[in-house]
């Protein structure tokens, strides 16, 4: 019998990993999830799961059948899914942050010790570039055919409350639940490679031998220049990512930081790697992604893109983080340098004295000319 455990019931996990599961014809469909009021929505309607899926002219929905979902806090729900970590041989994560591996690494270590020898593959999808060696260092104990896999999730996604969904047309997760996922038409997801990676079931992803340079371009090229279109249309007034292909301008520059800084930047770092790499094929990356980003089905809320300020402009991710690689890489990031001096005057306010100590708070220590001249560049954009 074939089974995948799926843990976190977010638009990730059920626009990618439920999705794939249930075309690659798992026999039981596990979901670990600690809201009780969507557990007992979709088990109280035979496991039926709907999400609303954005293409570039339309929204159609797709549902996915026998579904149990159980709470890891509820004291019986937890054995069935020791039970299920036991027989899955295959599982994805898809939770807010790394953080939350430790508590789910408990359960998973007692059923996987079930069947120490079962070949499992582990997706995890916390947008982490480690995310996989975080798990398997929380997990603790070698079990020796368990792989746990990094991926890319280059797909966007969002929640509707029961209300948008209602207002928009969009369908519920299923009856009695108190909102739907949207989730994009793209569903090329990128995973690590392993032994015997060719004999997974769950479809629509991409093996690659390795991933750090297609991590590298998610997040300084396709989450900065996100993040860039969407501060720059909030300094517009606009609601909603769609609302910038009004404003041409707006978007030839997000163009220009997309090839210019971070797509120039990526390209020499890792020329002949692969056809991404190069200017024709990033080209093709930053134009198609410019075009899902802005798309008007996908209904994606600027407030959404330009939130967690503080942790995208931590010293890695992708508004400082971008602006590492390109001056690394010896071209200027005038562009990502003007979106990062919006998000830090959202933080501080226009004194640079504060910009500077609040940064100095995000970004490691000891001060370097790297973090100096960062910071001239940030502080030289404020208005």
């Amino acid at each position: 019998m074939s089974l995948f455990l799926g843990i976190g019931m977010g638009p990730i996990q059920t626009g990618i990993f439920l999705s794939g599961a249930s075309k690659g014809n798992f026999d039981r469909i596990v979901i670990a999830e600690v809201d009780n009021k969507l557990k007992d929505a979709v088990n109280a309607c035979g496991g039926n799961v709907s999400i609303n899926i954005a293409c570039d002219n339309a929204v159609y929905t797709e549902t996915y059948a026998n579904v149990e979902v159980y709470n890891p806090l509820d004291t019986n729900d937890l054995q069935k899914l020791i039970a299920a970590a036991a027989d899955a041989g295959e599982l994805a994560t898809a939770l807010p942050s790394v953080k939350f591996f430790p508590q789910i690494a408990v359960w998973l270590k007692q059923g996987f010790a079930m069947q120490p020898q079962r070949r499992r593959f582990i997706y995890t999808a916390e947008n982490n570039n480690h995310a996989a060696e975080e798990l398997e260092k929380a997990v603790g104990q070698d079990f020796p055919a368990t792989y746990y896999l990094n991926t890319v999730v280059g797909k966007m996604s969002g929640v509707a409350s029961a209300d948008e969904c209602e207002k928009q047309g969009l369908k519920l997760l299923c009856p009695g639940a108190d909102r739907g996922h949207l989730v994009e038409e793209f569903n090329k997801i990128l995973i690590s490679a392993v032994p015997d990676i060719e004999k997974r079931q769950v479809e629509n992803l991409h093996v690659k031998t390795d991933l750090y340079p297609f991590e590298e371009a998610k997040l300084y090229g396709h989450n900065a220049i996100h993040f860039l279109l969407g501060i720059l249309g909030r300094q517009q007034g606009c609601e909603y990512m769609s609302e910038l292909r009004g404003i041409p301008a707006l978007m030839k520059k997000a163009e220009t930081a997309f090839l210019a800084e971070s797509g120039a930047a990526l390209c020499k770092k890792w020329a002949g790697f692969d056809e991404l790499f190069s200017e024709s094929g990033f080209n093709a990356y930053a134009q198609d992604l410019l075009i899902r980003m802005t798309n008007p089905f996908l209904k994606d809320a600027i407030a959404r893109i330009t939130r967690d300020i503080p942790r995208k402009l931590s010293w890695d991710d992708r508004v400082t983080g971008a602006m590492r690689i390109v001056l690394a890489q010896g071209y200027e990031p005038l562009i990502l340098a003007g979106g990062a001096a919006l998000a830090a005057e959202d933080l501080y306010g226009r004194d640079p004295e504060k910009i500077r100590n609040g940064l100095a708070e995000l970004w490691p220590a000891p001060w370097t000319d790297e973090h100096e001249k960062l910071i001239k560049m940030i502080v030289a954009n404020i208005k």
